[in-house]
């Protein structure tokens, strides 16, 4: 009979699941440090372009038939006669002012940005996002591997981490881009472009535009700040389970 029930060996395997458990705690919270970064940084470009601090390149009109197509073709056959079509000057000074200050402003905070540079910057801040969104969840399966095996308490609070990062992950993939018809939270600046003409076309048009690049955008920020809230109170009942603190 075994008098002495293999608790030397238990406090071993307790340890290593600690000091596992200490490696996914810190490389997650790593990993949701630039998720949340990368989510403000989109979302602050976002803001940039339609406030028009970074002005975003016209998008084209499709050819609308019937009359007004007629009337239009009859109002540019000048124009291949050598004529060219005079345009107010007042339109044409208020134009030239709002352009001026949209460039002024964005020459003012940043010196050179552009909608390149911006398109440039979103397109890296989307790779970087989703792939730390997916360590992320990664992370926070170790952790709940680690802790289930080495039977360390905290399941409730890391499941639900883990379910909840996992649900970000799914959002944060560009699937429109994949061509089909589910839109992720990551957008491309020609995206925007072409959804900036239909926002003033009516109420809901602007409803949906708002829920699409902000409202989507909030909830799934909210889903990464509720799954690092879960797993820091994982982290603390696996403390107050060993009586650690």
């Amino acid at each position: 009979m075994n008098e002495n029930p293999a608790s030397p060996s238990g406090m071993v395997e307790t340890n290593d699941s600690l000091e596992a458990v200490s490696v996914f705690r810190g490389w997650k919270n790593v990993f949701f440090g630039i998720a949340l970064a990368c989510l403000l940084l989109t979302q602050a470009a976002f803001w940039m372009i339609n406030l028009k601090i970074v002005e975003a390149p016209a998008a084209s009109q499709p050819a609308v038939g019937g009359p007004e197509a007629g009337t239009v073709s009859r109002a540019s056959s000048p124009r291949s006669e050598g004529e060219t079509p005079s345009k107010p000057a007042g339109q044409a000074s208020g134009a030239g002012k709002a352009d001026a200050a949209g460039s002024g402003i964005a020459e003012g905070l940043l010196p050179g940005l552009d909608f390149e540079h911006t398109a440039r910057a979103v397109a890296l801040l989307n790779g970087v996002l989703v792939v730390a969104a997916v360590l992320l969840a990664a992370s926070i399966f170790f952790g709940l591997m680690v802790s289930l095996v080495g039977r360390l308490g905290g399941l409730n609070h890391i499941s639900r981490a883990f379910i909840l990062s996992l649900i970000a992950v799914v959002l944060l993939v560009p699937w429109q881009l994949l061509g089909l018809n589910v839109l992720g939270v990551t957008w491309t600046p020609e995206e925007l472009a072409g959804w900036l003409p239909t926002k003033s076309a009516s109420l809901w048009n602007m409803i949906f535009f708002y829920l699409r690049f902000t409202g989507y955008w909030a909830a799934v920020t909210l889903l990464v700040l509720l799954s690092q809230a879960r797993s820091t109170r994982w982290s603390k009942s696996i403390l107050h389970r060993l009586e650690i603190i």
